[in-house]
């Protein structure tokens, strides 16, 4: 239950995020929509990805980013997936 309401959490702040930055009703917001579909312009869609990275203090790897094809889910998926690799502990490399 923890996992799921985790996911429902990066999933509302990620829809938060992207109906302020572009200025649209989040109700708009699914899953299943591409930031094209919400009418976000690619270099709006690129303010959209700094302010994300910016909010869960992650970097997203350029393949996670198609803004013509990718899905929001697919966002909330990579975010989730970028979160679980940050929080894996690091294992120190013997010099």
């Amino acid at each position: 239950m923890t996992f799921r309401k985790a996911i429902m959490s990066t999933q509302q702040e990620t829809f938060d995020i992207i109906a302020k930055q572009a200025k649209i009703d989040i109700a708009t917001i699914k899953p299943e929509s591409t930031l094209k579909d919400l009418g976000i312009a690619s270099l709006d869609a690129i303010e959209v990805i700094f302010d994300l990275e910016e909010h869960f203090g992650v970097n997203l790897p350029n393949e996670d980013t198609n803004f013509e094809t990718d899905t929001v889910g697919h966002l909330v998926d990579a975010i989730d997936r970028q979160l679980a690799l940050k929080s894996e502990p690091q294992n120190p490399t013997d010099s």
